[in-house]
């Protein structure tokens, strides 16, 4: 393959659209997912009020970066689309459902008029939220620990993702977002709620570096090419300061939670989290897309319509990253008991 030709360098460039459209999702869902796990946590219907006042005016948007996501799989490459789909059907299925009882539950409980109706609600928002977080674990699990392809079509059964790795990646993702959802809290609330974050954000923190660790140390061992990404030179190089950061996060993660000087720090230090993980996940996989065989060249529809399909994403991904932005930066004020925000 010639790699100054368009057939080598846009599947590339889509590659990196797909993880930042996907990261972004994350960085974006996963507060808002955690939020909801920590729900039934705060017994004060006033707090989760407030709670749900910290992502009413831009929840809705952020499920934008999954379907773009999705997209970009189907559209460009729909090799892996065909191959991932069938081994993540249940999965997959099961986090919609979750998504859609989360979104009806979000809505309903400010319409319920008696505390029975609205607690049933709350508990749907929960329930949603842990199911959605839950199932996106054991979608990456499987897809790096693995999916049983032969001559580029999925061979496995539909349950090869009940297995101890893509099960664990589940918990962990869930315990990630919490601590998401709590940092996302201490930054935009105060008072007692703001107080009862900061515990469950140190709580969550160390479970949050434990799973890290853990699955630092199992990835390499499902497949011997994860080893390497892992040792050989130079690559050593750009992973080697991968867990020193991680370590760094922490203690600053740690000292301001104790310290209580800045809001957004602890936020900022689970978001470096998340990112140091999601670049250690593309060191590992590298340039595989269903791992461990399907590169991301074997899984590409014809560069013509990469290209197309590159035009309208550079249309509309500053459109969307505008209006999201914008939509951040006007809420991005602490949340007063009353709903309002200020600055």
């Amino acid at each position: 393959m010639d790699p100054t030709g368009a057939t080598y360098w846009l599947p590339i460039v889509w590659a990196v659209l797909a993880a930042m459209a996907i990261f972004i999702y994350v960085v974006l869902d996963g507060f808002d997912l955690g939020l909801g796990i920590l729900f039934l946590a705060e017994p004060d219907r006033t707090h989760r009020n407030l709670m749900v006042q910290t992502v009413a005016p831009v929840w809705d948007g952020n499920e934008t970066w999954m379907i773009f996501g999705g997209a970009a799989l189907y559209g460009v490459f729909p090799n892996a689309y065909a191959t991932i789909l069938p081994a993540l059907y249940l999965p997959v299925l099961v986090m919609l459902f979750a998504l859609i009882i989360r979104g009806v539950a979000f809505e309903f409980r400010s319409r319920m008029h008696t505390e029975r109706n609205r607690d049933l609600w709350d508990t749907g928002f929960f329930v949603g939220s842990l199911i959605a977080a839950i199932m996106q674990g054991v979608i990456l699990g499987t897809l790096v620990g693995g999916i049983r392809v032969e001559n580029n079509a999925f061979v496995g059964g539909s349950l090869d993702w009940l297995a101890p790795f893509p099960l664990f990646c589940g918990v962990a993702v869930a315990c990630g977002y919490t601590l998401l959802g709590a940092t996302w809290l201490v930054w935009r609330t105060e008072s007692d709620l703001q107080t009862t974050m900061r515990k469950w954000a140190g709580i969550l923190s160390v479970l949050m570096l434990l799973m890290i660790g853990v699955v630092s140390l199992w990835t390499p061992a499902l497949h011997a090419t994860y080893m390497q990404h892992w040792t050989d030179w130079p690559r050593i190089l750009f992973v080697a300061p991968v867990p020193v950061a991680v370590v760094a996060l922490a203690i600053t993660m740690f000292r301001a939670l104790r310290g209580r000087t800045s809001r957004r720090i602890p936020f900022l230090c689970a978001l470096g989290w998340f990112f140091l993980s999601f670049t250690g996940l593309g060191i590992n996989i590298w340039p595989y897309i269903v791992p461990p065989g399907m590169t991301i060249w074997d899984a590409s529809a014809p560069p013509t319509s990469q290209a197309f399909l590159l035009v309208g994403a550079l249309v509309l991904l500053p459109l969307i990253l505008t209006y999201t932005a914008y939509a951040y930066h006007v809420f991005r004020g602490p949340v007063s008991v009353h709903g309002e925000t200020y600055h």
